[in-house]
Protein backbone atom coordinates (compact mmCIF):
# COMPACT_ATOMS: atom_id res chain seq x y z
CA UNK A 1 0.00 0.00 0.00
CA UNK A 2 1.43 3.15 -0.86
CA UNK A 3 1.96 6.34 1.77
CA UNK A 4 -1.33 7.70 2.18
CA UNK A 5 -2.97 10.37 4.59
CA UNK A 6 -5.27 7.94 5.83
CA UNK A 7 -2.42 6.23 7.90
CA UNK A 8 -1.66 9.24 10.57
CA UNK A 9 1.43 9.51 13.20
CA UNK A 10 1.04 11.64 16.20
CA UNK A 11 4.81 13.10 17.10
CA UNK A 12 5.01 14.68 20.68
CA UNK A 13 8.74 16.14 19.87
CA UNK A 14 10.99 16.79 23.68
CA UNK A 15 14.46 18.34 22.90
CA UNK A 16 16.71 15.16 23.29
CA UNK A 17 13.85 13.08 21.91
CA UNK A 18 10.27 11.93 20.09
CA UNK A 19 7.55 9.89 20.94
CA UNK A 20 5.48 8.96 17.66
CA UNK A 21 2.11 7.08 17.67
CA UNK A 22 0.07 5.55 15.27
CA UNK A 23 -3.36 4.83 17.18
CA UNK A 24 -5.07 2.98 14.08
CA UNK A 25 -2.50 0.65 14.43
CA UNK A 26 -1.81 0.50 18.66
CA UNK A 27 1.82 1.48 17.43
CA UNK A 28 4.32 3.36 19.46
CA UNK A 29 7.62 4.10 18.98
CA UNK A 30 10.64 6.08 20.78
CA UNK A 31 13.72 7.84 19.20
CA UNK A 32 16.62 9.74 20.29
CA UNK A 33 17.10 13.34 18.91
CA UNK A 34 20.27 13.46 15.87
CA UNK A 35 20.89 12.09 13.14
CA UNK A 36 20.44 8.26 14.35
CA UNK A 37 17.57 9.01 16.16
CA UNK A 38 15.87 10.81 12.63
CA UNK A 39 16.96 7.82 10.45
CA UNK A 40 15.28 5.31 13.03
CA UNK A 41 11.74 7.17 12.46
CA UNK A 42 11.79 7.03 9.50
CA UNK A 43 12.27 3.79 8.88
CA UNK A 44 10.00 2.85 11.14
CA UNK A 45 7.32 5.69 9.28
CA UNK A 46 8.01 3.92 6.21
CA UNK A 47 7.58 0.26 7.39
CA UNK A 48 3.94 1.29 8.69
CA UNK A 49 2.78 3.42 5.79
CA UNK A 50 2.51 6.99 7.34
CA UNK A 51 1.73 9.47 4.85
CA UNK A 52 0.96 12.27 7.60
CA UNK A 53 2.45 13.12 10.46
CA UNK A 54 0.99 15.49 13.03
CA UNK A 55 3.09 17.31 15.80
CA UNK A 56 2.74 20.75 18.78
CA UNK A 57 4.67 23.77 18.13
CA UNK A 58 7.01 23.34 20.51
CA UNK A 59 9.48 26.01 20.94
CA UNK A 60 11.12 25.53 17.49
CA UNK A 61 12.43 21.55 18.32
CA UNK A 62 9.96 20.37 15.91
CA UNK A 63 11.24 22.10 12.89
CA UNK A 64 14.20 19.54 12.54
CA UNK A 65 11.90 16.63 12.84
CA UNK A 66 9.31 18.82 10.65
CA UNK A 67 12.09 19.42 7.36
CA UNK A 68 13.22 15.74 7.79
CA UNK A 69 9.72 13.81 7.32
CA UNK A 70 8.73 16.88 4.45
CA UNK A 71 12.06 15.85 2.62
CA UNK A 72 10.77 11.89 3.01
CA UNK A 73 7.27 13.18 1.42
CA UNK A 74 5.37 12.52 4.49
CA UNK A 75 2.87 15.63 4.64
CA UNK A 76 3.34 17.55 8.10
CA UNK A 77 0.86 19.30 10.48
CA UNK A 78 2.12 21.68 13.05
CA UNK A 79 -1.15 22.38 15.56
CA UNK A 80 -1.39 24.25 18.90
CA UNK A 81 -0.83 22.54 21.93
CA UNK A 82 -3.32 24.21 23.79
CA UNK A 83 -6.17 22.82 21.57
CA UNK A 84 -4.49 18.89 21.91
CA UNK A 85 -4.31 19.52 25.44
CA UNK A 86 -7.83 20.82 25.71
CA UNK A 87 -9.14 17.98 23.49
CA UNK A 88 -7.09 15.75 26.09
CA UNK A 89 -9.34 17.32 28.51
CA UNK A 90 -12.94 17.25 27.12
CA UNK A 91 -12.09 13.49 26.49
CA UNK A 92 -11.61 12.93 30.06
CA UNK A 93 -7.53 12.17 29.59
CA UNK A 94 -5.74 13.81 32.57
CA UNK A 95 -2.53 11.70 32.97
CA UNK A 96 0.16 13.84 30.84
CA UNK A 97 3.93 12.43 30.06
CA UNK A 98 5.36 12.45 26.21
CA UNK A 99 4.12 8.81 25.42
CA UNK A 100 0.49 9.81 25.95
CA UNK A 101 0.75 13.31 24.51
CA UNK A 102 2.09 11.62 21.05
CA UNK A 103 -1.35 9.63 21.26
CA UNK A 104 -3.56 12.42 21.76
CA UNK A 105 -1.97 14.34 18.91
CA UNK A 106 -2.53 11.52 16.62
CA UNK A 107 -6.17 10.90 18.05
CA UNK A 108 -6.53 14.93 17.50
CA UNK A 109 -5.53 14.77 13.64
CA UNK A 110 -7.60 11.76 12.78
CA UNK A 111 -10.41 14.01 14.76
CA UNK A 112 -9.88 16.92 12.80
CA UNK A 113 -8.71 15.76 9.90
CA UNK A 114 -10.49 17.98 7.31
CA UNK A 115 -9.25 20.99 9.16
CA UNK A 116 -7.14 23.41 7.03
CA UNK A 117 -3.24 22.74 6.66
CA UNK A 118 -1.06 25.72 5.63
CA UNK A 119 1.48 24.63 2.82
CA UNK A 120 4.86 24.44 4.06
CA UNK A 121 7.12 27.44 2.70
CA UNK A 122 10.62 27.01 3.57
CA UNK A 123 11.31 31.26 2.52
CA UNK A 124 7.89 32.22 4.61
CA UNK A 125 8.87 30.38 7.87
CA UNK A 126 12.22 32.43 7.38
CA UNK A 127 10.86 35.55 6.78
CA UNK A 128 8.56 34.67 10.19
CA UNK A 129 11.80 33.41 11.85
CA UNK A 130 13.47 37.11 11.01
CA UNK A 131 9.55 38.85 12.30
CA UNK A 132 9.50 36.88 15.84
CA UNK A 133 13.33 37.46 16.84
CA UNK A 134 13.13 41.15 15.74
CA UNK A 135 9.78 41.18 18.06
CA UNK A 136 11.69 39.41 20.76
CA UNK A 137 14.51 41.72 20.69
CA UNK A 138 12.26 44.87 20.82
CA UNK A 139 10.00 43.70 23.59
CA UNK A 140 13.48 42.82 26.17
CA UNK A 141 14.55 46.68 25.31
CA UNK A 142 11.38 47.88 26.44
CA UNK A 143 11.61 45.86 29.71
CA UNK A 144 15.17 46.85 29.81
CA UNK A 145 14.79 50.88 29.32
CA UNK A 146 11.86 49.71 32.48
CA UNK A 147 14.80 48.68 34.52
CA UNK A 148 16.87 50.89 33.70
CA UNK A 149 14.34 53.89 34.76
CA UNK A 150 15.27 52.36 38.45
CA UNK A 151 18.65 51.25 38.62
CA UNK A 152 21.47 52.86 40.56
CA UNK A 153 23.59 55.13 38.96
CA UNK A 154 26.66 53.64 37.58
CA UNK A 155 28.01 50.50 36.81
CA UNK A 156 24.44 48.98 35.93
CA UNK A 157 23.38 51.96 34.25
CA UNK A 158 26.47 51.71 32.41
CA UNK A 159 25.88 48.09 31.34
CA UNK A 160 22.48 48.81 30.78
CA UNK A 161 23.04 51.40 28.14
CA UNK A 162 25.70 49.03 26.67
CA UNK A 163 23.33 46.56 26.42
CA UNK A 164 20.94 48.68 24.74
CA UNK A 165 23.40 50.16 22.05
CA UNK A 166 23.95 45.97 21.56
CA UNK A 167 20.22 45.59 21.23
CA UNK A 168 19.71 48.76 18.82
CA UNK A 169 22.21 47.15 16.37
CA UNK A 170 20.98 43.88 16.84
CA UNK A 171 17.60 45.35 15.70
CA UNK A 172 18.77 46.89 12.84
CA UNK A 173 20.11 44.24 11.25
CA UNK A 174 16.92 42.19 11.59
CA UNK A 175 15.19 45.18 10.07
CA UNK A 176 17.45 44.82 7.10
CA UNK A 177 17.37 40.95 6.53
CA UNK A 178 13.53 41.37 6.60
CA UNK A 179 13.35 43.76 4.37
CA UNK A 180 15.41 41.90 2.22
CA UNK A 181 13.77 39.23 2.07
CA UNK A 182 10.36 40.48 1.94
CA UNK A 183 12.27 42.00 -1.39
CA UNK A 184 13.44 39.40 -2.87
CA UNK A 185 10.42 37.00 -3.33
CA UNK A 186 7.67 38.25 -5.19
CA UNK A 187 4.66 37.02 -3.67
CA UNK A 188 5.94 38.85 -0.22
CA UNK A 189 6.85 41.93 -2.30
CA UNK A 190 3.35 42.40 -3.95
CA UNK A 191 1.67 41.66 -0.58
CA UNK A 192 3.50 43.85 1.49
CA UNK A 193 3.16 46.70 -1.04
CA UNK A 194 -0.32 45.98 -1.44
CA UNK A 195 -0.50 46.40 2.67
CA UNK A 196 1.92 49.24 2.89
CA UNK A 197 -0.93 51.43 0.53
CA UNK A 198 -3.17 51.50 3.28
CA UNK A 199 -2.81 54.75 5.09
CA UNK A 200 -1.15 53.93 8.94
CA UNK A 201 0.99 50.85 7.53
CA UNK A 202 4.25 50.78 6.86
CA UNK A 203 7.36 48.73 6.04
CA UNK A 204 7.38 47.52 9.38
CA UNK A 205 3.30 46.51 9.97
CA UNK A 206 3.46 44.89 6.55
CA UNK A 207 6.35 42.38 7.42
CA UNK A 208 4.59 41.51 10.30
CA UNK A 209 1.25 40.91 8.73
CA UNK A 210 3.30 38.98 5.86
CA UNK A 211 5.03 36.87 7.79
CA UNK A 212 2.26 36.15 10.45
CA UNK A 213 -0.87 35.72 8.17
CA UNK A 214 0.12 34.16 5.21
CA UNK A 215 -3.39 32.78 4.69
CA UNK A 216 -4.63 36.23 3.93
CA UNK A 217 -6.66 36.63 0.32
CA UNK A 218 -7.16 32.46 0.62
CA UNK A 219 -9.54 32.61 3.34
CA UNK A 220 -12.72 33.77 3.93
CA UNK A 221 -13.31 37.04 6.28
CA UNK A 222 -14.66 35.15 9.20
CA UNK A 223 -11.63 32.63 9.60
CA UNK A 224 -9.09 35.28 8.41
CA UNK A 225 -10.82 37.81 11.91
CA UNK A 226 -10.13 34.11 13.66
CA UNK A 227 -6.90 33.16 12.85
CA UNK A 228 -5.72 36.58 14.22
CA UNK A 229 -7.92 36.34 16.95
CA UNK A 230 -10.44 39.12 16.66
CA UNK A 231 -13.11 37.27 16.14
CA UNK A 232 -15.92 38.00 18.46
CA UNK A 233 -17.53 35.02 20.41
CA UNK A 234 -21.39 34.60 21.78
CA UNK A 235 -21.34 33.29 25.61
CA UNK A 236 -25.32 33.04 25.77
CA UNK A 237 -27.16 30.00 27.46
CA UNK A 238 -30.93 29.54 27.70
CA UNK A 239 -32.42 33.10 27.59
CA UNK A 240 -28.71 34.01 28.77
CA UNK A 241 -27.04 36.71 26.23
CA UNK A 242 -23.47 37.25 27.44
CA UNK A 243 -20.92 39.32 26.23
CA UNK A 244 -18.70 38.50 23.14
CA UNK A 245 -15.22 38.16 23.34
CA UNK A 246 -12.66 37.69 21.41
CA UNK A 247 -10.30 34.43 22.03
CA UNK A 248 -8.03 32.42 20.51
CA UNK A 249 -5.82 33.27 17.71
CA UNK A 250 -2.20 34.15 16.50
CA UNK A 251 -1.47 36.76 19.80
CA UNK A 252 2.17 37.62 18.48
CA UNK A 253 0.11 39.19 15.16
CA UNK A 254 -2.22 40.68 16.64
CA UNK A 255 -0.12 42.29 19.44
CA UNK A 256 2.43 43.56 16.56
CA UNK A 257 -0.22 44.97 15.00
CA UNK A 258 -2.10 47.04 17.64
CA UNK A 259 0.02 50.34 17.85
CA UNK A 260 -0.03 50.61 13.77
CA UNK A 261 -4.00 49.93 13.99
CA UNK A 262 -4.29 52.52 17.17
CA UNK A 263 -2.23 55.19 14.96
CA UNK A 264 -4.59 53.84 11.61
CA UNK A 265 -7.97 54.49 13.59
CA UNK A 266 -7.02 57.47 15.75
CA UNK A 267 -5.13 59.26 13.17
CA UNK A 268 -3.68 58.53 9.99
CA UNK A 269 -6.93 56.47 8.10
CA UNK A 270 -10.10 58.17 7.10
CA UNK A 271 -11.74 55.31 6.78
CA UNK A 272 -10.93 53.52 9.85
CA UNK A 273 -10.74 56.90 11.64
CA UNK A 274 -14.75 57.57 10.79
CA UNK A 275 -15.23 53.59 11.84
CA UNK A 276 -14.16 54.20 15.02
CA UNK A 277 -15.63 57.83 16.15
CA UNK A 278 -18.53 55.84 15.03
CA UNK A 279 -18.23 53.13 17.56
CA UNK A 280 -17.14 55.77 19.86
CA UNK A 281 -20.36 57.90 19.53
CA UNK A 282 -22.51 54.19 20.10
CA UNK A 283 -20.89 54.07 23.55
CA UNK A 284 -18.39 51.26 22.62
CA UNK A 285 -15.46 51.14 24.92
CA UNK A 286 -11.97 52.72 23.26
CA UNK A 287 -9.89 48.97 23.12
CA UNK A 288 -13.58 47.41 22.07
CA UNK A 289 -13.60 50.08 19.49
CA UNK A 290 -9.79 49.63 18.49
CA UNK A 291 -10.41 45.49 18.20
CA UNK A 292 -13.38 46.25 15.95
CA UNK A 293 -11.36 48.36 13.82
CA UNK A 294 -8.74 46.03 13.50
CA UNK A 295 -10.87 43.14 12.65
CA UNK A 296 -12.72 45.40 9.85
CA UNK A 297 -9.09 45.82 8.81
CA UNK A 298 -8.20 42.15 8.36
CA UNK A 299 -11.42 41.92 6.54
CA UNK A 300 -10.49 44.79 4.28
CA UNK A 301 -6.55 43.40 3.74
CA UNK A 302 -8.32 40.05 2.68
CA UNK A 303 -10.12 41.29 0.22
CA UNK A 304 -7.55 43.54 -1.19
CA UNK A 305 -4.90 40.61 -1.31
CA UNK A 306 -7.55 38.32 -2.65
CA UNK A 307 -7.81 40.86 -5.48
CA UNK A 308 -4.64 41.73 -6.05
CA UNK A 309 -5.67 45.75 -5.17
CA UNK A 310 -4.10 48.36 -3.33
CA UNK A 311 -6.17 50.50 -1.00
CA UNK A 312 -9.08 52.67 -2.54
CA UNK A 313 -10.85 54.63 0.42
CA UNK A 314 -13.37 54.67 -2.53
CA UNK A 315 -13.85 50.87 -2.19
CA UNK A 316 -13.75 50.40 1.46
CA UNK A 317 -15.52 53.29 3.31
CA UNK A 318 -17.72 52.27 5.76
CA UNK A 319 -21.42 52.97 5.94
Amino acid sequence: MAQNDRVVAGIDVAKDKVDACIRSLSLRQTCPSGAQGRRKLMVWLRKHQVGRAVMEASGGYERVWAKVLREAGIEVRIVDPKRVRNFALSAGRLAKNDAIDAEMIAWFAETFSDAPSQAYNAAHEELQTLVKARLSLIDFRMRLVSRSEHAAAGLVQKGHAHILKSLASEIAKLEAAICAKVKSIPDFAERAEIIESVPGFAETSSANIVAGMPELGQVSDKIAAALIGVAPYDDDSGKRRGERHIKGGRRWVRNAIYMPCVGAATLNNPVLKAYYQRLIAKGKEPKVALIACMRKLIVILNSMIARRQKWDPGRYALS
